[in-house]
């Protein structure tokens, strides 16, 4: 009798399309899903749908005109985007804001920062069905929002940044509620935790999920919280110093667990920290002007061009021309919200940049997303996914 062969079928995987339109994806980004069943055997992250072209676009517009274009590119925190641009831009010129600038931009940004950070919480409890936390968490944000309209006259995109300072003064009420948002947020926060910290069925959809080693962390350029959960201490604001940090008192956030739950507690534990940096900005705030004295770079003030005819020339001379720097390159890096955000301007010698040029966090996030969500479940995905917190915006930029 012969023998008998059976051939079994092939084992075969599902492709499922996650996105570009769906909710938990943060943004028209399209997730490949290839499945065993529940399983996600791997992920195939598709970008490119959000492309706006911002980088080739600030290759025709002025040094100045170019801030505004970089308020889109990480549209939760706008103003790390124009301070790294900013400090790009003066370090070719070769000039330094004014102690009383400095020390407000970093007000500013570390505002932006719990603002980001409000968002990405409430979105992520969102996705795991707690959604009482993201009512609260908009609740906090608005008025960081109000803040920034009573100093700019814009809610998210303000511009509010020179290259040499800034454009106009902070005026005492913004003071004055900024620290009274300071003050009344930790109650806040106590609200959040009660929710979500030790709750068990969000701790069972964070811990242990999304996991990448601290190898891989590093070399695939993660940096910010996804790579301090890791318990790698690296923070722009201690390697590289920018602005008034080296006068600050404030901690290196890690957790070592380098799952979702980490990333979650080390943006948590970041917004403590930010509002103990704002309150030390607001103690130390010191008098002087906002922008530097140089008719070649910065804008005179306002009430200059009412009253003085070269100061009008000037100004007219800035709007239109924009600052000529010399020649050469410069490249400056600031911690955003998410992690090393680094911008190089490249000039040459004209009123244009030759090259602008973004290094952004959520791009390098992006990339290692295949890591994080592989062998994990199709539900565990969404958690995963809204751990990394990525901007769109920033990777399609």
């Amino acid at each position: 009798m012969s023998d008998v062969t059976t051939t079994l079928p092939p084992h075969e995987t599902m492709l499922l399309n996650m996105g570009p339109q769906h909710p938990s994806t943060h943004g028209v980004l399209r997730l490949l899903l290839e499945l065993d069943g529940e399983l996600v055997v791997d992920a195939h992250p598709d970008i490119g749908f959000l492309h706006t072209g911002i980088e080739k676009s600030c290759e025709y517009r002025t040094f100045h005109q170019a801030i505004t274009l970089t308020d889109r590119i990480d549209y939760l925190s706008p103003y790390s985007n124009n301070l790294a641009y900013v400090l790009a831009v003066e370090k070719l010129f070769g000039v330094r804001a004014p102690d009383r600038a400095r020390w407000l931009r970093v007000l500013l940004a570390e505002l932006h920062r719990i603002g980001s950070h409000l968002v990405w919480l409430g979105t992520t409890a969102m996705d795991l069905a707690a959604s009482s936390v993201l009512i609260y968490c908009f609740r906090e944000r608005e008025e960081i929002l109000r803040l920034m309209e009573l100093l700019s006259g814009v809610r998210m995109m303000t511009s509010f940044i020179r290259i040499g300072g800034l454009p106009a003064d902070a005026p005492p009420e913004f003071l004055d509620g900024a620290r009274r948002f300071l003050d009344g947020l930790p109650a806040h926060l106590e609200e959040y935790d009660a929710l979500i910290k030790d709750n068990p069925i969000f701790r069972q959809r964070m811990v242990g999920i999304g996991t990448i080693s601290t190898g891989d962390a590093v070399a695939y350029g993660l940096t910010g919280p996804n790579l301090r959960a890791n318990g790698v201490a690296y923070d722009v604001r201690r390697a590289a110093p920018y602005e008034v940090y080296p006068e600050l008192e404030f901690d290196v956030i890690t957790e070592t667990g380098g799952d979702a739950y980490s990333r979650y507690r080390v943006r948590r534990r970041e917004i403590d920290e930010s509002i103990r940096i704002c309150k030390q900005v607001l103690d130390r705030l010191p008098e002087g002007p906002i922008r530097i004295d140089d008719p070649t770079v910065a804008y005179p003030a306002r009430q200059l061009i009412h009253t003085s005819m070269e100061s009008l020339i000037h100004h007219y001379k800035l709007a239109t021309d924009g600052p000529i720097p010399p020649a050469g390159e410069a490249h400056v890096s600031v911690e955003s919200p998410r992690g090393d955000y680094g911008c190089f301007v490249v000039a040459n010698g004209t009123n244009l940049p030759q090259r602008v040029r973004f290094r952004t966090p959520s791009f390098s996030a992006i990339q290692a997303l295949p890591l994080i969500v592989r062998g994990g479940m199709v539900a565990d995905a969404i958690a995963a996914l809204a751990s990394i917190d990525f901007v769109l915006g920033e990777v399609d930029r």
